[in-house]
């Protein structure tokens, strides 16, 4: 494949600890791509931000809130359509916490919300398209990621953050 351009995106898979709680958000029917498909906060990096800006900007744009980076996820790699160079997308996922889950404001690209355990969020999350896949993977993951992650290391990321530039 040829090199190309590729737009740089983020996604925040946002936890409650007072609920023990993750987030999913169903994107709205208007939505171009992935209509009625349940998700965590997604966006795309603006000209000039880094990852955990972008992801601290999406997160206020779509609830209203700011959240606490607890960790990196990991990466992801996909196309928002066919596999074509204007379609690609690689991006960031942060597992971030939410100490006030009845301050969210979700905005006009959802038609929904719901604060389900990981069990009942794997349960919803049973449609066999890439996007519910996707969330169903950063579900599973978002459970390792809590139970593995060494508090230390968890409040090195909410002080100092994640960005290295």
């Amino acid at each position: 494949m040829s090199i190309g351009k590729f737009y740089g995106g983020i996604g925040a898979l946002i936890w409650a600890p007072k609920l023990e709680r993750y987030l999913l958000l169903r994107r709205a029917p208007s939505k171009d791509y992935g209509a009625g498909a349940w998700e965590c906060v997604t966006g795309r990096v603006d000209q000039g931000e880094g990852f955990e800006q972008a992801m601290h900007r999406e997160v206020m744009e779509e609830l209203g809130v700011q959240v606490r980076v607890l960790a990196l996820l990991g990466t992801t790699h996909f196309y928002r359509g066919a596999p074509q160079p204007e379609n690609e997308l690689i991006g960031v996922v942060f597992l971030c916490a939410l100490d006030d889950p009845e301050a969210i404001r979700t905005s006009p690209e959802h038609s929904e919300h719901r604060w389900l355990s990981a069990e009942q969020a794997l349960v919803t999350l049973d449609a066999a398209d890439p996007s519910t896949r996707w969330a169903r993977r950063l579900i599973q993951r978002g459970e390792a990621v809590r139970r593995l992650l060494p508090a230390e290391l968890s409040a090195y990321f909410q002080s100092a953050g994640v960005e290295t530039g």
